[in-house]
C-alpha cells in the first residue's frame, strides 16, 4: 500500500494531477516483472484440419451440402423476429415428422442424450414408479437417469436382438402400476425396431404414461405420435435428419402436460424446466420469453433438415429406408455374413446389426474399412458389443450407392483382415 503511495506522489504534476501515462506504464512493467503468460497451444496455430469421411455408422450421418450451408450462415440474435419465425417453423416441422398437433413441441438445446434427460427429468418425481423396457443400451441408460431422479425403477428386459410383445408389457404394467413406462423405437445398439401399435392404449387402460425414445427411427420407420397414443416422444437432429447434433426435437401430449403441471416439486434443473422453455418457445402462443441463447446455427441446421423431410415426404423417406435396407440385407448376407436380428420385421431400417463372423477381430475389421476406404462403420455397444458391426443408412446417406461402397469395403476388409487363431 504504501508502495502505491510513493508511486502515486512521485508522478504528480505542478497542480497536483496524477500523470496516469507514466503511472499506467509503470504498473503494467511491474506487473509484467511478476507475471508469465503461458505460450499458445501450438495445434490452435495450425489449419483446422477434418478428415471427409462417410459416416455410415449408427450416428451421426453426413449432412447435405443444403445444411452445411445453414450452418455457415451469420449470426442473428436469438430473440430477432427472424429467429423466432424459425423456431415456429422448426415446430411445425417436428408436429409434422411426429405426426403430432401436441401444442407443446420444441427443440431441446443438446444432443438426444439431453432430450432424454429433459423427458425424465419433467415427468417423474422422488418415488415415482417407471417401468423401462430394457433390450439394448438404451434402457439400460434410462434405467439410470430415473434412478438418479430417485424413482422407484423396474425393468422389463428381453435379450439383445428381440422387441416386446404387448402381452409382455401388460403383465409388467399390471405387476408394477408405474406412472411411466419407457421403451426404445428403434434401438441403435441392437438394430431392433419396436412395434408401438396398441402400446399407448395400452398403458392409458392402466393409468401409466407412454415415452419413447425415437432418436434413431424417427424419419426411417413410421411412427404416429398422436395416433399411437404416445405421451412424451424424442428424438435427434443428427440421424436421419443429418443436421449436426445439438438441437432434439421433442414432443408432450395433454396427459403429459397435465402431469408437468401438477408436480409437487419444481424439476432440479432450469435448463430443462419445460415450464420455463414452453414460454420461451411460445407454446401456448404467448409471447416469448427469454430463457437461454439458443444454439442458432444449429436451429438453422435443424430447420433444413425438417424441411427437406417436409419437401420429400414421410412415406418417401419411410419408403427409401425400407428398400436400402433390404438391399443392404441381402448384400451382407450374399458375403457370408449373418444378421444379428433373426425376424426380419424386427430389423431398423436405420441400422442394421450383422454378427462379427467367427474368428474375426471386430476391431480390425472396421479400423481397415476406415483406412482404405475413409468409411465409417461401428461395433456393438451395450450387449452388443463384441458381437456385432453397425452399419447405418441415414437420410443424406441412405442411398444404394452407399450400400454398394459398404460392402465392397466389407468384402475387401473380410479378404484382407487376418483371422484370429483358434
Amino acid at each position: 500500500m504504501a508502495s502505491s503511495f510513493l508511486v502515486l506522489q512521485a508522478t504528480r504534476s505542478a497542480r497536483g494531477r496524477v500523470q496516469l501515462p507514466l503511472l499506467l506504464s509503470q504498473c503494467c512493467c511491474t506487473m509484467s516483472s511478476q507475471k508469465h503468460l503461458m505460450p499458445p497451444p501450438a495445434c490452435l496455430l495450425q489449419p483446422l484440419s477434418v478428415p471427409d469421411r462417410l459416416l455410415l455408422g449408427p450416428g451421426p450421418s453426413n449432412s447435405p451440402p443444403r445444411i452445411l450451408s445453414a450452418g455457415g450462415r451469420q449470426l442473428i440474435g436469438h430473440v430477432h423476429k427472424e429467429m423466432i419465425q424459425i423456431m415456429n417453423e422448426i415446430k411445425l416441422g417436428i408436429q409434422y415428422a411426429f405426426q403430432t398437433q401436441n401444442p407443446l413441441t420444441l427443440a431441446v438445446s443438446g444432443t438426444g442424450h439431453c432430450a432424454m434427460e429433459a423427458a425424465f427429468l419433467n415427468m417423474v418425481e422422488q418415488g415415482d414408479k417407471v417401468l423401462v423396457a430394457v433390450n439394448g443400451f438404451w434402457g439400460e441408460r434410462a434405467t439410470d437417469i430415473s434412478k438418479r431422479l430417485g424413482a422407484d425403477v423396474y425393468q422389463l428386459v428381453k435379450a439383445a436382438g428381440e422387441y416386446f410383445t404387448l402381452e409382455e408389457i401388460e403383465r409388467s404394467l399390471v405387476q408394477h402400476s408405474p406412472v411411466l413406462f419407457f421403451i426404445t423405437h428403434g434401438e441403435s445398439s441392437t438394430g431392433v425396431v419396436q412395434p408401438l401399435d396398441g402400446l399407448g392404449e395400452l398403458c392409458h387402460r392402466h393409468n401409466c404414461l407412454l415415452l419413447v425414445d425415437a432418436v434413431a427411427s424417427l424419419g426411417g420407420t413410421p411412427i404416429f405420435m398422436d395416433q399411437q397414443g404416445i405421451d412424451i416422444l424424442y428424438s435427434g437432429s443428427q440421424k436421419v435428419l443429418s443436421a449436426p447434433p445439438g438441437a432434439c426435437p421433442i414432443s408432450f401430449s395433454l396427459r403429459a402436460r397435465k402431469k408437468i403441471y401438477n408436480r409437487k416439486t419444481k424439476p432440479t434443473s432450469f435448463y430443462l424446466d419445460m415450464e420455463e422453455l414452453t414460454k420461451y418457445w411460445g407454446c401456448d402462443d404467448n409471447l416469448i420469453r427469454y430463457h437461454h441463447t439458443a444454439p442458432i446455427n444449429t436451429f438453422f441446421c435443424l430447420r433444413e433438415g425438417l424441411a427437406i423431410l417436409a419437401e420429400q415426404g414421410l412415406e418417401n423417406f419411410w419408403k427409401c429406408h425400407k428398400e436400402n435396407s433390404l438391399y443392404l440385407c441381402e448384400g451382407l448376407q450374399k458375403l457370408g455374413l449373418k444378421l444379428f436380428v433373426k425376424e426380419p420385421e424386427a430389423r431398423l431400417p436405420t441400422i442394421t446389426t450383422v454378427s462379427v463372423p467367427e474368428g474375426y477381430d471386430w476391431k480390425e475389421i472396421i479400423e481397415y474399412i476406415m483406412k482404405n476406404h475413409g468409411i465409417e462403420v461401428s461395433g456393438g455397444l451395450g450387449p452388443s458389443a463384441d458381437k456385432v458391426l453397425r452399419i447405418g443408412l441415414m437420410g443424406y446417406n441412405c442411398t444404394k450407392f452407399n450400400v454398394d461402397r459398404v460392402l465392397h469395403s466389407l468384402e475387401d476388409a473380410l479378404q484382407h483382415c487376418l483371422k484370429n487363431k483358434l
